[in-house]
């Protein structure tokens, strides 16, 4: 049998010979590589999303990354930052594909897939669930990349204020079943069209004295778009953003009464909220309720959303009114590490495969073939070759048990079962082996 050294847990780290060697490469500027100790989160993340959705009955949907620019161009707005600022265009070598673009939100591809796969009659209300990348050329910041990720929930054809509180209830949920606290929805309504009109007259009233002041992007969204001027973020416009004159004082009686219906929703489920009369969004398709999210100690919205009544005109002639919501995954991951939300990996591989010898290499090779369909966790180290080496890597990791391979255990038909806590070990059957494992983990 062979003799089995205790392994020491303090060794001196092998000398790495590409330190100091500068990569040539660097990822492009604003998008980042999601690194293994990242996935702890992300997949943390990940699972809250489904929870939420499959409580909620939302399905997976899942548009191209790439789409036609004319899809935003009309759905979002000629005038929104998207349009204007953010968007990545694909080069083809077709003239006809000359306009697609990498996808900057998911919202007006998630309407086209609903129509185009002729979805509008057998799912009313439709509700989708998406979960990927987006791409928009900014300048890369804190909290804003050229590639993120988005998580979010679409909920098509219905005007009813139920599913507007539905949403929002929705994200609140993934927020608090990842454990952040001091999450608040800041809540608006910007109206509809027909109470709209009178509001953005008197805003641009309010402003027009004003405009020497403001910075070039308000001068141009009070000529173009007067609501955005409520979505700025310049130090210099904020004294008279607070000042303006609020939307909830304009709204006719039917969106008074949506709002109004939100909000009792939102008490009932006793989902805290604030009511934010500057708040609005800066896409051109939003009507009547707007929501952002946030949490303790950040800024910047974890994410937002709201009822978009007019997406559909813009783009199919025919109104079905819709709400939805996003998630800046990067964003929920950042406030969890601001928050000391702290996540180990679980150690879920407990059996370490130990091998001694070519011949003992290759039966390892095929008894992990055999453990993966059973079901059972095993790590190895094949690029080592010393049975130290080994003994040490698999006191690393944790493992509970190791199963030692060499010249004469494989002649023999037999492995070293060997406890890693106690020292103990045995000889075991090959044949035997994995029920014997079975019942072992069992107990772990």
């Amino acid at each position: 049998m062979i003799r089995i050294p205790r392994a020491k847990r303090k060794q001196k780290a092998p000398q790495n010979s590409l330190r100091g060697k500068k990569f040539p490469f660097q990822s492009p500027k604003g998008m980042h590589d999601i690194l293994p100790q990242d996935f702890l989160y992300l997949e943390k993340i990940e699972k809250a999303f489904k929870k939420v959705s499959c409580f909620f009955d939302f399905l997976r949907l899942e548009p191209p990354l790439l789409e036609d620019v004319r899809l935003f161009e009309r759905g979002t707005g000629p005038n929104s930052e998207i349009v204007q600022k953010q968007m990545f265009f694909v080069k083809s070598r077709s003239r006809s594909e000359s306009s697609l673009v990498l996808r900057p939100e998911y919202t007006p591809g998630i309407f086209r897939a609903y129509v185009e796969n002729g979805l509008t009659h057998s799912l009313v209300p439709a509700k989708f669930c998406y979960w990927g990348p987006v791409f928009r050329y900014e300048q890369p910041q804190r909290g804003r990349f050229r590639q993120f990720y988005q998580m979010g929930f679409e909920i098509l054809n219905t005007l009813d204020s139920v599913y507007d509180a539905q949403i929002i209830s929705a994200v609140y949920k993934i927020l608090a079943e990842l454990h952040l606290k001091g999450i608040v929805v800041k809540i608006n309504s910007i109206g509809c069209r027909s109470c709209r009109a009178s509001y953005v007259k008197k805003l641009r009233d309010y402003y027009k004295n004003k405009s020497f002041k403001l910075c070039n992007d308000c001068l141009k969204r009070l000529k173009e778009n007067p609501l955005r001027l409520l979505d700025c973020k310049e130090e210099r416009c904020q004294p008279y953003k607070a000042n303006a004159p609020q939307t909830l004082d304009y709204l006719c009686n039917n969106c008074k009464t949506h709002f109004k219906s939100v909000l009792e929703y939102l008490d009932e489920a006793k989902i805290p909220y604030l009511i934010e009369p500057t708040l609005v969004r800066g896409l051109d398709y939003y009507s009547k309720t707007v929501f952002e999210i946030f949490v303790e100690g950040e800024e910047n919205a974890l994410g937002g959303g709201g009822r978009y009544d007019y997406l559909s005109e813009s783009l199919w002639s025919t109104k079905l009114g819709a709400a939805g919501a996003a998630l800046g995954v990067e964003r929920v991951m950042e406030a969890m590490k601001s928050q000391k939300i702290v996540l180990s990996p679980k150690k879920e591989h407990k059996v370490f495969l130990i091998y001694m010898g070519e011949e003992a290499k290759k039966k390892a090779f095929v008894l992990m073939e055999n453990f993966f369909k059973e079901g059972i966790l095993v790590k190895e180290s094949f690029s080592k070759e010393s049975l130290k080496s080994q003994l040490r890597q698999a006191d690393k990791e944790g493992a509970e048990i190791a199963l030692i391979l060499g010249q004469r255990e494989v002649f023999e038909e037999v492995v070293i079962l060997r406890d890693m806590k106690s020292g103990n070990q045995e000889t075991v059957p090959i044949e035997k082996i994995v029920p014997q494992l079975k019942k072992r983990l069992r107990f772990l």
